[in-house]
């Protein structure tokens, strides 16, 4: 007699979700579960889930939805680049920095102790993609974020000054937990843009963290504003409570161009 085979496992068929239940999800705002619930439901007759087990397993999905939903959301309203996150970036890439600093960075503790970070380096080799993980990071452990290019935010300012918001927008730039500020000094900054630097980093030192990507260092920064005595003040306190980032190596914005992508991720806890 030939051997018996062992009887396939049968798949897990979904279970119909009746109307009244619908109904009642969708009035208690928890129709997105209904993507998920016949799945779910089947998942708990097959493995026999204590009720518990089963309200924890749904609504843990729901708060992951959530959560998921609600960074997405806040990293729009911080313009923080969608395309910029940890696990985007190219680890194979012909970048050094720190790791250790990095891994650190990444933490997050910089932002309780009300730190600061200095991105530095040559045009091209990541630093705005470095800020922007950051502030994912940082809009995923539910802080206020805010990234703008610097010339950008003091033209932004320099309108809020004919218009009368300016004290408003002043108000924003101190109270957002991080502020992230990208390519600074690109340009000359004349001496009202200096005076705005100034009042911006005396404000958050050592109150909120800002973090700052220049492809200039702190010393020739100071050349490149108005007033050097506003300028030295506000990068004393900027520096002396700063971590310092250097990034240096090849240029890392040609590896995003359309067929040079190569997913990688470098290792940090969200």
């Amino acid at each position: 007699m030939s051997p018996q085979r062992p009887d396939a496992t049968p798949a897990v068929k979904p279970i119909e979700v009746s109307g009244e239940l619908k109904a009642l999800m969708r009035r208690l705002k928890l129709g997105q579960l209904l993507d998920t619930l016949p799945e779910r439901l089947a998942l708990a007759r097959t493995n026999r889930l204590p009720h518990h087990d089963f309200l924890e397993l749904l609504f843990a999905d729901e708060v992951t939805r959530r959560d998921r939903e609600s960074a997405t959301r806040r990293a729009k309203a911080a313009h923080l680049d969608p395309a910029m996150q940890l696990q985007a970036w190219d680890d194979s890439a012909a970048v050094a920095f720190d790791q250790q600093l990095w891994a650190e960075l990444t933490s997050l503790r910089f932002l309780a102790d009300a730190y600061n970070v200095l991105v530095m380096g040559p045009v091209g080799v990541g630093k705005t993609f470095l800020a922007n993980a950051l502030g994912h990071i940082a809009v995923r452990r539910h802080h206020s974020v805010h990234i703008e290019r610097a010339d950008k935010m003091f033209k932004r300012l320099r309108g809020a000054r004919l218009d009368g918001s300016y004290e408003d927008e002043m108000r924003k730039l101190h109270r957002v937990e991080l502020l992230i500020i990208d390519d600074l000094a690109l340009h000359r900054l004349e001496a009202t843009e200096t005076t705005d630097f100034y009042e911006i980093i005396v404000e958050r030192h050592r109150a909120a963290s800002t973090v700052i990507t220049s492809n200039r260092e702190p010393p020739e920064i100071l050349t490149m504003m108005a007033d050097p005595l506003l300028a030295q003040s506000a990068m004393d306190r900027l520096q002396s409570a700063a971590y310092e980032l250097v990034v240096e190596g090849e240029s890392y914005r040609q590896r995003q161009k359309p067929g040079n992508r190569k997913p990688a991720s470098p290792t940090a806890s969200d």
